[in-house]
């Protein structure tokens, strides 16, 4: 039986969404640490309230553009523009994000925003899509159900919430599957209407970018997803409203708001260093697919169960640190009182020790003497990873997940304007 090892990275977008911090390394790392939260408190409890007014206009035709999607990526709020263009979005969390407009017929409109108790004024010019004949022409494939049910695999998941989830309008995702090498692309020009029912949202996804490599079993997507409440009965609310909870405890957003705040300990989440080295004994991935795809085919049975042996083997020899980390040993402050970073030599081992994981990664390695406890594991592509007061990653291609957190798809993530009860408590 081979045993499948997904890995996923959230946030991957297709854009830089922001001018990268300058580090400030001049201190030591306790000291620098201690006086970055001296400095962050103030910002973590400003007026949690903002708003976003502004008017969108058609460069090319001079005119106010009535009904264009406007929106914060990943969050609950969206609006459309007047028949004047104007638009305003209230009571908005402070944070970071990327504001968007689509119009069809017009190119997208993307601009990151700082969101604080400022009111935040834009005009916002749209221009016509080009079609001239110099551009490369985009070219559409045919809707297959064999590639449709592929990318709500891996899109959505297998998981329980996954089961209540339901992609309205299929034929909106454009995939391609590349047999060679094993990979299914997709994206849209349009919203993907997603509706969950696990969760209670609505979500309206523009998908820049997927990404399915079925060799390295790496799954990768980018986009900009609107989230709006379902309607419901009160039953339905308080079950929505558990579900959401249940959801973000011991989630990657989660984890970033608790870095942020020094609250790790309290909320459960235990840090350490994980050291891998390459396993010399199995051999590199590419070649351990072809050769179980060889032997398949040729139906050499010896063969292909050597090989299905080599492919079960850990990918790598692992040694986990014995002593917990301080939130100081993986923070790095930057210049800007709004983002922070992370980082680590090697991987860093995430244990969330208020919940059991009742679906371990086999492929995730655990000390004998742990608990079932969830497990996650970050990877870092880049030298820091970078993440805003929301506890969202802004890097780009910054982290890749392992454990827990890659199994949280579309149908378990939640708005970066959410936040739970006690949280909710503090800040009336």
């Amino acid at each position: 039986m081979i045993i499948t090892h997904t890995k996923t990275q959230f946030k991957l977008l297709q854009k830089q969404l922001y001018q990268q911090p300058v580090l400030l390394l001049n201190l030591s790392m306790r000291f620098r640490f201690l006086l970055f939260m001296v400095l962050l408190f103030p910002a973590v409890a400003m007026a949690q309230s903002g708003m976003i007014k502004g008017k969108v206009m058609s460069t090319d035709l001079q005119i106010p553009l009535n009904e264009a999607s406007v929106f914060l990526t990943n969050s609950t709020y969206g609006t459309a523009t007047a028949s004047d263009g104007t638009f305003t979005l209230a009571n908005l969390k402070p944070g970071q994000y990327e504001l968007v407009v689509s119009y069809v017929g017009y190119e997208s409109y993307h601009q990151t925003i700082m969101v604080a108790q400022d009111v935040i004024n834009l005009k916002i010019d749209m221009h016509l899509k080009s079609y001239g004949l110099g551009e490369v022409s985009v070219v559409s494939h045919k809707f297959s159900k064999e590639n449709f049910a592929m990318f709500l695999k891996y899109f959505l998941g297998t998981s329980a919430n996954a089961k209540q989830c339901k992609i309205v309008n299929p034929k909106v995702v454009d995939l391609y599957y590349n047999t060679n090498d094993k990979a299914l692309e997709g994206h849209s020009d349009d919203f993907i209407l997603i509706e969950n029912r696990a969760l209670g949202y609505r979500l309206k996804y523009l998908l820049n970018s997927f990404k399915y490599d079925g060799i390295n079993e790496i799954i990768s997507y980018g986009g900009q997803p609107l989230y709006e409440d379902l309607k419901g009965s009160k039953t339905q609310q308080a079950k929505w409203h558990k579900a959401r909870e249940e959801a973000y405890y011991g989630s990657s957003m989660h984890f970033y708001r608790s870095l942020i705040n020094n609250e790790l300990a309290a909320q459960g989440f235990v840090l350490y260093h994980l050291v891998r080295t390459p396993n010399a004994e199995r051999p590199p991935q590419y070649l351990i697919v072809k050769k179980i795809d060889k032997f398949e085919a040729e139906g050499n049975r010896d063969s292909l169960i050597h090989w299905h042996n080599l492919y079960n083997l850990r990918r790598y020899i692992e040694t986990l640190g014995t002593l917990p980390l301080l939130p100081e040993d993986i923070m790095a402050k930057t210049d800007r009182p709004d983002i922070f970073g992370v980082t680590f030599p090697g991987c860093l081992y995430v244990v969330y020790t208020k919940k059991l994981d009742e679906l371990p990664d086999e492929q995730i390695y655990r000390p004998l003497n742990m608990k079932n406890f969830m497990v996650s594991i970050i990877t870092l592509y880049t030298k820091y990873a970078f993440f805003d007061l929301n506890g969202v990653v802004i890097s780009n291609k910054a982290t890749l997940y392992e454990g827990a957190w890659a199994r949280n798809k579309i149908p378990e993530l939640l708005p970066v304007d959410y936040a739970p009860d006690d949280k909710k408590a503090k800040l009336n």
